[in-house]
């Protein structure tokens, strides 16, 4: 399983990654999750321009296996979805990390960060 240092993550399977502004991110499902989905068919995102509370929901993951929420891992704007997977959903479970993320977002807190997981801690939390 790949769990990028550089990443910051939650229980509920979301990485985050902070860009060099810090105060935009990136964000999408872990390896992890993807894996515990298997193929997944279709992903659903909530619109953007609207401001979300951590925690929220912010749009499914519709895989063979189930369907998925996702949750927003830090408050904030959603500025962007990542527009390949309309055609093609399947890049979340080759590249989970890479195109295959999910959203940017413009945080309102960034501080929120502070109480994501580390790459070891949600290593640890997965075994």
């Amino acid at each position: 399983m790949k769990l990028p240092e550089e990443l910051k993550y939650t229980e509920e399977h979301e990485w985050v990654r902070i860009h060099e502004d810090g105060v935009t991110a990136t964000i999408g499902i872990t390896d992890f999750a993807q894996g515990e989905l298997g193929d997944i068919v279709f992903v659903e995102f909530e619109p953007e321009g609207e401001l979300y509370e951590q925690g929220e929901v912010f749009g499914s993951v519709e895989a063979v296996k189930a369907v998925s929420e996702l949750f927003l891992p830090i408050t904030g704007t959603i500025s962007r979805h990542n527009p390949a997977l309309e055609e093609t959903p399947e890049l979340v479970n080759s590249d989970p990390f890479g195109e295959g993320w999910m959203i940017e977002l413009s945080l309102s807190d960034p501080a929120q960060v502070d109480d994501l997981l580390s790459s070891q801690e949600y290593a640890d939390h997965v075994a």
